[in-house]
């Protein structure tokens, strides 16, 4: 069965508005992995045959079936799919058996400007935590933009010509970025998922590269050693720079809400942890420097809108305080009382399912407003691997036992 939301000149797609609706085998269509796109210049890229590897890190194994989510949303072009696979990696490039990822039926598709696909069901089984290579082949062709996610934090890799079916790629050299992949959907009895919507600290910028250190991940490897929470998934929908109220780095949460997490319907819960870039930004210790000027009360505007969004979708939304930021380039007095206000609204409301005291976890008790210097990563804004399994190891499973 396939599921599309866009249009193909090669091949007709179904437009449909609810593509996570039950799949046709029975159960539900949930995600065990995701990542949020934003647009970058082509470049090289379409200038030639070429063929993407990329590893993703999936939080619930599938027992029998699997789909893959494409997109060109940013593309001015329409994009075109030469073929695709999906194997389990076994070491860097290399994977084993390849199994052909279709759309309608056919190899490959065509995504028009502005439009996601979803593949058709796949035969394929996996485990949970496992890492997984989806291969696409993109046919030279003329292209401006490109869809990705810029900062991967793994290592993946591109190779001339149509190379998806081999084991081991030939001249490849690495790539920083998910281009084009948006998710990977598994087939399941229970319709769980948790949306982790985020900036750089979600994206697990300064972590361990190829590590899977981020602390969506960490969460991930909690539950499933948890028999109450071991069958729902993790999504990270993280992006670096991203803010709450406007758009910079990628689509501002406002923007994305619908997209990033609406999208994902058969997730019951939402973990937010955004504002510190806004934050930043607004209250930059250097007057030539700031721009977008926001308020506490503008932030917590803000998440009242994603939360009660999320709410009348049967949401549970959880809320997780800001960590410090005092020493980092964009730190000042006026920003850090911003974050101290935010963060205890995220305490003390009743608009909120839950907290994670994230702040709390990774603070040094001697100076609050600063990270403990074995979790501070070095700019004294993003937590080392130390910090990001001290902010996994702080969160109370129970915020999603039903």
């Amino acid at each position: 069965m396939s599921r599309f939301t866009g249009y193909s000149c090669a091949v007709a797609l179904m437009l449909v508005a609810a593509p996570f609706a039950a799949y046709a085998q029975g159960g539900y269509l949930v995600g065990t992995w995701a990542a949020s796109p934003v647009s970058a210049p082509a470049g090289s890229a379409g200038k030639v045959d070429e063929t993407l590897r990329e590893i993703v890190h999936v939080s619930l194994g599938a027992k029998q079936f699997m789909y893959v989510r494409l997109s060109n949303e940013f593309g001015v072009e329409p994009l075109t799919i030469g073929a695709a696979t999906v194997a389990l990696r076994t070491s860097a490039d290399q994977i084993g058996a390849p199994v052909a990822v279709t759309f309608g039926g056919n190899p490959g598709v065509v995504i028009p400007p502005g439009k996601m696909v979803e593949s058709d069901s796949v035969s394929f089984a996996f485990p949970a935590m496992s890492d997984l290579a989806v291969s696409l082949f993109i046919p030279a062709q003329p292209l401006t933009m490109v869809t990705q996610h810029g900062f991967a934090n793994t290592t993946n890799y591109v190779a001339p010509g149509n190379q998806v079916t081999a084991t081991s790629l030939a001249d490849a050299k690495t790539n920083a970025s998910w281009r084009y992949l948006k998710g990977v959907e598994i087939g399941t009895s229970v319709e769980n998922d948790i949306v982790c919507l985020g900036d750089s600290i979600t994206d697990g910028s300064k972590s361990t590269k190829d590590a899977n250190l981020r602390w969506p991940d960490l969460l991930a490897a909690r539950l499933l050693a948890n028999p109450a929470t071991a069958l729902l998934g993790v999504l990270n929908e993280g992006i670096g720079g991203n803010r709450i109220l406007h758009d910079v780095t990628g689509p501002s949460a406002l923007s994305r809400f619908e997209r990033d997490v609406l999208g994902h319907q058969h997730a019951h819960y939402l973990v937010i942890l955004e504002g510190i870039n806004d934050i930043g930004h607004a209250a930059d210790p250097d007057p030539a420097k700031r721009y977008d000027i926001v308020s506490a009360a503008d932030l917590i505007a803000g998440y009242q809108y994603l939360v009660a969004r999320a709410h009348a979708h049967g949401m549970k939304v959880i809320g997780a305080t800001l960590t410090p930021y005092v020493g980092a380039k964009y730190a000042s007095p006026q920003g850090e009382a911003i974050r101290s206000a935010l963060n205890a609204w995220i305490r003390t409301t009743k608009d909120l399912d839950g907290v994670i005291d994230f702040d709390k976890a990774t603070r040094d008790p001697a100076n609050p407003s600063k990270f403990l210097p074995a979790y501070d990563s070095g700019d004294d804004l993003h937590p080392n691997d130390a910090g990001m399994k001290a902010m996994a190891g702080a969160i109370d499973l129970k915020l999603f036992e039903k």
